[in-house]
């Protein structure tokens, strides 16, 4: 989430006209987040959340986006639900570009997890999955493994980061060879970031930002979470903690279990997902305008992930 499109209340008014729902009365930008623009709307009873959408976000993808959130929605996993305008569409248009608005989640993020926590997000993750096998919609990856030496190719390396080229193309060179093939698969949520899971009295309340959901491996959606929410930081330094591994697995496999291949994926699949963050982060770290509200994330933790997976090898190695 961030704020690149500014709005007014003239706009308010415009979105007021296009909804069956009670008028909106104020509006906020909303910072945290590098890919869309986002305000939270408040009515006299109610919260909602426009999201206008930018950058990497493909115009002809985001009915998949729309769809998959209503049906998970439908399917009991809490998460935003897009609202219909008064013509029966999710999306509008705003600032000659595409925006929807969906419902608001209770609770809040929080700052680091606790190993219940984990075992929490691992249990929710399992059923999302086991959820969207009932979801008939498919979209590729647009951030996959295989998309990510033409953003290699994208990006200027320079300042402290100079010297990475080389390094980069090599890891990557050495995933996409050892990539494992045919694991289970179905739509992820592709993004599981710890601001992107809401708790409420510490226990887990719903999960937001479905704007790279796509079709992969459930696995690396476990790997995933294991570079965003298993690594703990003393100053600026970012460790691996074994026990939140451990606990994210455990919650997941009490809904669905893991095959041996899956585990034994498990190392070279958080080797892709930490190299597909640093190069996200690093492209936004040399492109993103200066003018736009935003909080830039800082490219190096996911050079140390990455050089601390280097480190290890087999699944019992991270737990």
């Amino acid at each position: 989430m961030a704020v690149y499109t500014k709005i007014s209340k003239k706009d308010i008014s415009l979105i007021n006209k296009k909804f069956n729902v009670e008028n909106f009365k104020s509006f906020k930008g909303i910072k945290q987040g590098i890919e869309n623009t986002n305000y939270l709307l408040k009515s006299k009873n109610n919260k909602f959340i426009l999201t206008i959408f930018e950058k990497r976000v493909l115009k002809k993808e985001i009915p998949f986006f729309m769809k998959l959130m209503d049906q998970l929605s439908s399917l009991n996993i809490i998460c935003p639900k897009p609202l219909k305008n008064k013509n029966g569409h999710f999306l509008i248009k705003l600032k000659n570009k595409t925006a929807c608005i969906v419902s608001f989640l209770t609770g809040k993020s929080k700052k680091s997890l606790s190993l219940k926590n984990c075992c929490d997000v691992g249990k929710t993750v399992a059923l999302m999955h086991l959820s969207t096998r009932k979801i008939k919609l498919f979209r590729s990856n647009s951030m996959g493994i295989k998309k990510l030496k033409p953003l290699i190719n994208k990006i200027e390396f320079k300042s402290e980061f100079k010297n990475l080229e080389k390094f980069l193309k090599i890891n990557l060179r050495d995933i996409n060879k050892n990539w494992p093939k045919k694991l289970p698969h179905g739509i992820i949520h592709g993004d599981l970031f710890i601001d992107n899971i809401f708790f409420k009295e510490n226990n887990l309340s719903g999960i937001i930002d479905f704007y790279f959901a796509a079709n992969d491996y459930f696995m690396y959606e476990i790997a995933i979470c294991v570079n965003a929410l298993c690594f703990d930081q003393l100053n600026s330094k970012f460790y691996l903690n074994k026990k939140k591994v451990k606990s994210l697995i455990k919650g997941y496999e009490k809904i669905r279990k893991l095959s041996n291949k899956e585990k034994k994926s498990l190392n070279i699949l958080c080797r892709g997902a930490a190299l597909r963050y640093f190069l996200t982060r690093l492209y936004d770290y040399t492109n993103t305008p200066k003018t736009a509200l935003i909080k830039i994330k800082n490219p190096r933790e996911y050079y140390q992930k990455l050089v601390t997976h280097n480190k290890l090898k087999t699944y019992k190695d991270y737990l």
